[in-house]
């Protein structure tokens, strides 16, 4: 008689992934507006977007992370694998410390760019908005390296905003005081603290496993009783934009996912031309990076008016169409309206004036058209020295 091996079949989720903090989210949620987050469910929105961002800007917010992609890479040849993904020089990248990064084709483009943590001697962790699994183990051909996808096995936790430290301390995590910008350190087993965000502001990322994630929740929320909010996407978006931090899809088409040829764009074209390190040796896109012409610029805007122009088509003279913006928001904080914008050559690098916004307006039912004169800007929208000062203020 044939012996057969009986085996349950995988289970495979029906519809959006709860992340760990669902249960949480869902009690807080007045909205009921959830997003797909890659393939997770994520709050656009649980109470106002307006009390939501004044929350980041002025006390503190929690925002869950954990559907970012996230991979641990190990081994002897990690530094090595690394170096040759990214176009910055990691070797630069001292333990306990995160760095920002991009990678791109062959072509030059740009994948995606995410933060890179240096846990240990030959450990690192990527975390980012794109799936990278399998690039990451292409890219690990031939080095001594393990590329583990921790996507559903660490939750994150970003804590934002002017009183984020004064929650920390107040849940028995003073020390972390010490980071600088850029600083992670496992202060308790199983919890990590980096000093990052997306919010421009003063803010923290809390890591841990995804079975002690509500535990680290209801250790912060009753430590913030009084000065902490839950917040989502749509609040999320308006301070990073104000901090001028690109999103992909949004700012940028990811180039291994573009159906039409020309949809990539370069570090350089994207404004990262001092992450570029040709000194370095080789790394992947290299060699297209040495004789690329830029073909585009993405700048920040100052844009006439109030409305919002997202979506909007940028002219030259009012004529001429040189572009468009890719985010655009009206900034409560820096009262204004504001906009990151993709501009083809040689406008806004070289040609920066004469430069204009065309908006639609719905007034009553009524489709108006308005012209609006927009400005490049050089900086941030936002910018507060209390995101750097070490130690922190309370606040």
């Amino acid at each position: 008689m044939d012996a057969r091996v009986q085996t349950r079949p995988a289970a495979v989720p029906i519809g959006l992934i709860p992340t760990p903090f669902q249960s949480r989210l869902e009690a807080l949620s007045r909205a009921k507006s959830w997003v797909n987050w890659a393939g997770y469910i994520s709050p656009a929105v649980l109470d106002t977007v307006e009390f939501e961002y004044f929350a980041i800007r002025n006390q503190a917010t929690l925002y869950d992370i954990s559907p970012m992609h996230k991979y641990r890479i190990r081994g002897t040849d990690a530094g090595a694998m690394l170096n040759r993904l990214v176009t910055r020089d990691v070797r630069k990248v001292h333990l306990g410390r995160v760095s920002y990064v991009l990678w791109c084709d062959e072509d030059g483009k740009l994948i995606d760019d995410g933060t890179l943590f240096r846990l240990g001697l030959d450990d690192w962790r990527l975390c980012c908005q794109e799936p990278m699994a399998g690039w990451l183990d292409d890219a690990a051909w031939g080095f001594d390296v393990t590329v583990t996808d921790e996507s559903h096995t660490v939750a994150g936790l970003a804590l934002q905003g002017p009183t984020s430290f004064a929650v920390l301390q107040a849940a028995g995590l003073g020390t972390a005081r010490a980071l600088k910008p850029f600083d992670i350190q496992e202060f308790e087993p199983g919890l990590q603290i980096s000093r990052t965000g997306f919010t421009g502001d003063l803010g923290y990322e809390l890591w841990t496993s995804w079975a002690r994630a509500c535990a680290l929740w209801d250790r912060l929320w009753q430590a913030g009783a009084g000065q902490l909010r839950a917040i989502g996407f749509e609040a999320m978006n308006i301070a990073r934009i104000e901090a001028g931090f690109i999103a992909a899809r949004s700012d940028f088409q990811p180039a291994n996912t573009a159906i039409r040829l020309g949809r990539g764009r370069s570090p350089i074209e994207l404004g990262f031309s001092r992450m570029v390190d040709f000194a370095k040796g080789h790394f992947n896109g290299r060699r297209a990076l040495l004789r690329d012409k830029p073909q585009y610029s993405l700048v920040r805007l100052d844009v006439g008016g109030f409305k919002p122009a997202d979506g909007a088509l940028i002219y030259h003279r009012r004529k001429k169409e040189v572009g468009h913006v890719t985010s655009g928001v009206w900034s409560p904080t820096a009262k204004r309206n504001i906009a990151l914008a993709e501009l083809r050559a040689p406008f806004g690098a070289d040609v920066a004036d004469d430069l204009w916004a065309e908006i639609y307006v719905n007034a009553e039912g009524t489709w108006e058209r308005r012209l609006e004169r927009v400005t490049v800007q050089t900086q941030p929208f936002f910018r507060n020295d209390r995101a750097r000062a070490t130690p922190p203020g309370l606040f």
